[in-house]
């Protein structure tokens, strides 16, 4: 797993919102895009784009089917993500990865339970009002109240508030 690149893609995310972009580019890789569909589903993110080295055209970005990715053309794909804001302050102020290369965090489901409701568990605090924790399980990133409902647990990703 490429846990290098959710670590970077969170440092980049986090610097993008404080930048008042409104639009960003990330790696196209398997984790990028799984992490940033559960950011969408949990409202954090407005759009999630493939596309190439340049930002979509936003008219069609909708319509228009991304360009194949062939071999010639794996190195430039990226994938374009919108950012939200609400009355000019970032949706996403705080990310945080909670895995490390060197240090993977792992949680059951009992442990997610608790951190969930506000109580710590393995010495991990837990989430306060208005905070998401995803979660890379075996059906995909999910923010840790899907996870929940699902009974699963995981390797921890990142935190966002």
């Amino acid at each position: 797993m490429g846990i290098h690149t959710i670590v970077n893609t969170c440092s980049h995310l986090q610097n993008a919102s404080r930048a008042r972009l409104g639009l960003t580019s990330i790696p196209n890789t398997k984790y990028n895009l799984l992490l940033s569909l559960a950011l969408h589903r949990a409202g954090y993110i407005s759009s999630v784009t493939r596309g190439g080295p340049s930002p979509p055209d936003p008219e069609t970005a909708e319509t228009q089917a991304p360009e194949p990715v062939t071999h010639a053309n794996v190195a430039t794909r990226r994938l374009w993500l919108g950012l939200k804001y609400w009355d000019g302050k970032p949706v996403m102020s705080n990310l945080k990865s909670v895995s490390k290369p060197k240090r993977l965090v792992t949680m059951n489901l009992r442990g997610l339970e608790r951190v969930v409701r506000g109580l710590p568990s393995q010495q991990f605090p837990g989430l306060t009002i208005g905070e998401s924790l995803f979660v890379s399980t075996d059906l995909g990133v999910l923010e840790a109240r899907e996870a929940i409902e699902r009974h699963r647990g995981g390797l921890l990703l990142c935190r966002v508030s």
